[in-house]
């Protein structure tokens, strides 16, 4: 039986194309189960512990396709990866002070028809890229339009149009 898997999934990094194709297609499942387990706002929030849970699975288990690292070691690490997301997103819901520990808060960018300067610096952003993404959103070039600019925990900019 491991002479079976050995010949289809191969070992260490000398891989042929079917071996590498056979380990891709069993990295993908894991991979898709794995996602469903983390939950779905690994995708859909974008926010840094979702960011950071995407890049570092696709990164281990890489190694699981190319045959860098032992598949089972890999598997058991992303697992552990995905465990630890699901427990840090259901401590961001029930705790308010470990979510804002972890994402952060809003910032507020443009109030009262200002510019909060401080707040620009502390964002990492500039007058033009707030415009941009006031465009972007709220289909308008008008700041007289706007009451509020914030900058949000996973980066984007939204506005709030005055009533």
């Amino acid at each position: 039986m491991m002479q079976i898997l050995n010949e289809i999934f191969g070992t260490g990094s000398d891989l042929n194309v079917l071996q590498m194709t056979a380990r891709s297609v069993v990295v993908f499942i894991i991979a898709l189960i794995l996602i469903r387990i983390s939950g779905r706002r690994s995708f859909g929030l974008h926010s840094p512990l979702d960011n950071i849970i995407t890049i570092v699975l696709g990164a281990v288990l890489s190694r699981a396709i190319v045959g860098a690292s032992g598949f089972f070691p890999v598997i058991t690490s992303c697992t552990a990866l995905v465990i630890i997301h699901r427990l840090f997103a259901h401590g961001m819901v029930h705790h308010p002070v470990f979510s804002k520990l972890v994402s952060g808060e809003k910032i507020l960018l443009f109030k009262d028809g200002d510019f909060v300067k401080q707040n620009l610096d502390k964002a990492l952003i500039c007058r033009e890229e707030i415009l941009q993404e006031v465009r972007k959103s709220a289909l308008t070039e008008n700041l007289d339009r706007i009451e509020k600019i914030y900058m949000e925990k996973n980066g984007e900019v939204n506005s709030v149009k005055k009533a």
